[in-house]
């Protein structure tokens, strides 16, 4: 990726955040501008989209939803924990403002309706693939924002004026219809498109075939356990990662390159991220970063990723004891070098400091710059091995689970072959394999939904307390508009 696409997408942003969706409460008319010189030439578009996957990365650059309400983390020596890991969430109190989600779709809407009246007579491939990317784009905000408040106002129509309209929180069943007719879509105007490849990947900072189908995986196992579709969204889920498999990656033979090496060299990553110093700063990693003042006198120091300041490394983060103990029954396991490393002091061991993510050291200093994974093809086949074990058929499901195991030199599964023995090992699996990857909430509330555990009990927080596992909506969200209810629970 070239600094001059950022530059598009600023340019593209820029325009864009003039008209559209701001959100369904606040949102302005459509800009002069943007009517009389953007959106006049097939040109105009592929900028646009590009714009359009600031929101998808800023998006997975927030772990307050998928990580800090799960168990994953505990604090290392400069908290900067809030209420999602406390699990003290109140409608005035860490609730969701979801601005940013509407604004992503608004754009996304605005670019299917300006899209339409135009041919690219000379490359109608190009428009079929900038749809199935937008399609894509907004399957993932609402399969996002569904996950963290569940009902939520449907809108699919392009603000170009002041009647914007104020619409009540939609059944996520009904938003999940959505996901899937956009995925479905994307999917069919991909196989469409000449000479179409399942191994074409033009960009994995980008949606292509397989991590379309990768996503409808994902919403399909969340639909099943969450929503209630049973075992005809398993099965689903199961033939969309056949598409992924179909698609050409392979896992890395060493774990280390998991998050050590970028997406274009990366044979595991099904879609990324993208992230450098020199254009984008640092991902979340930072916080799991030691700086140098904290660590001084460490007896590893010089096998700890630190930074220098608490600039580029905030030290907040470290590999809670719950997680380290998924390890224990390996603790030859090739992940844990690659998971976490333990800070040993003259006194004794002190922080177990992070060390996935944990970027790059230049002459000056380490930036946490690493690209930050949305999907990838370890996290597939336990999504398969899941699907598998939830229709009972085990014998599939360790099939898929061992692929993951023996990579990290653990070998095949030698316990209980029951469905409930099998969903916990993939559960557990998961938390090993995908730690501090942005999943474990959602990891733990689909589990919790399909009966493998009990979060309540599991989640150190959320013991003693019966805060609701979706999110409040913020008062001043619902102040706007009448027609919203709040979250249940709340």
């Amino acid at each position: 990726m070239k600094k001059t696409v950022i530059y598009l997408a600023t340019i593209a942003l820029s325009l864009v955040s003039l008209t559209g969706c701001d959100s369904l409460l606040n949102v302005k008319p459509q800009s002069s501008i943007t009517e009389e010189v953007y959106f006049q030439n097939e040109g105009d578009f592929e900028p646009n989209l590009t714009g359009i996957y600031t929101f998808m990365r800023n998006f997975a650059n927030n772990v307050t939803y998928g990580i800090e309400r799960s168990e994953e983390l505990i604090a290392a020596s400069n908290s900067r924990f809030g209420v999602a890991w406390s699990q003290i969430i109140t409608p005035s109190s860490g609730a969701v403002n979801y601005n940013d989600w509407y604004r992503a779709i608004g754009h996304c809407n605005l670019l299917l309706a300006k899209i339409e009246p135009f041919t690219f007579a000379s490359n109608p491939d190009a428009k079929k693939r900038i749809l199935a990317e937008t399609y894509c784009l907004r399957a993932y905000f609402y399969f996002h924002l569904t996950r963290i408040v569940g009902d939520t106002p449907l809108m699919l129509q392009a603000v170009v004026n002041e009647n914007v309209p104020l619409l009540p929180r939609s059944l996520a069943v009904d938003v999940m219809k959505q996901i899937n007719t956009d995925l479905d879509e994307a999917i069919k105007l991909y196989k469409s498109m000449t000479g179409f490849s399942a191994k074409t990947y033009p960009s994995k900072y980008r949606f292509a075939y397989g991590s379309a189908q990768a996503l409808k995986a994902e919403a399909k196992l969340w639909s099943a356990k969450v929503l209630g579709g049973g075992a005809a969204d398993f099965n689903d889920a199961i033939t969309a990662i056949t598409e992924v498999e179909a698609s050409g990656g392979t896992l890395n033979a060493d774990f280390k390159n998991v998050s050590g090496l970028r997406a274009t060299a990366n044979p595991e990553i099904i879609l990324s991220a993208y992230f450098s110093r020199d254009e984008t700063g640092g991902n979340y990693g930072l916080n799991a970063l030691p700086f140098l003042a904290i660590i001084g006198g460490a007896i590893n120091l010089d096998s700890i990723p630190y930074a220098q300041t608490s600039t580029t490394g905030q030290g907040a983060y470290q590999i809670s004891t719950q997680s380290r103990a998924l390890f224990a029954a390996n603790p030859k396991d090739k992940r844990i070098p690659f998971t976490w490393i333990l800070e040993r002091q003259s006194t004794g061991p002190k922080v177990a400091w992070i060390t996935k993510y944990s970027g790059t050291k230049y002459s000056d200093d380490r930036i946490s710059d690493n690209e930050l994974i949305i999907f990838r093809l370890a996290d597939v086949f336990l999504m398969k091995a899941e699907a598998y074990a939830a229709l009972n058929n085990v014998t599939d499901a360790v099939t898929y689970l061992n692929k993951v195991r023996v990579r990290a030199g653990n070998g095949d599964y030698k316990g209980t072959m029951t469905k409930a023995a099998v969903e916990r090992e993939i559960l557990d699996e998961r938390g090993r394999e995908l730690f501090f990857e942005n999943k474990r909430w959602y990891d733990l509330v689909r589990f919790h939904k399909g009966s493998t555990l009990d979060i309540y009990t599991y989640v150190p927080n959320l013991i003693g307390k019966k805060t609701p596992l979706f999110w409040p909506l913020n008062t001043t969200v619902l102040g706007a508009n009448s027609s919203l209810k709040q979250t249940e629970g709340y």
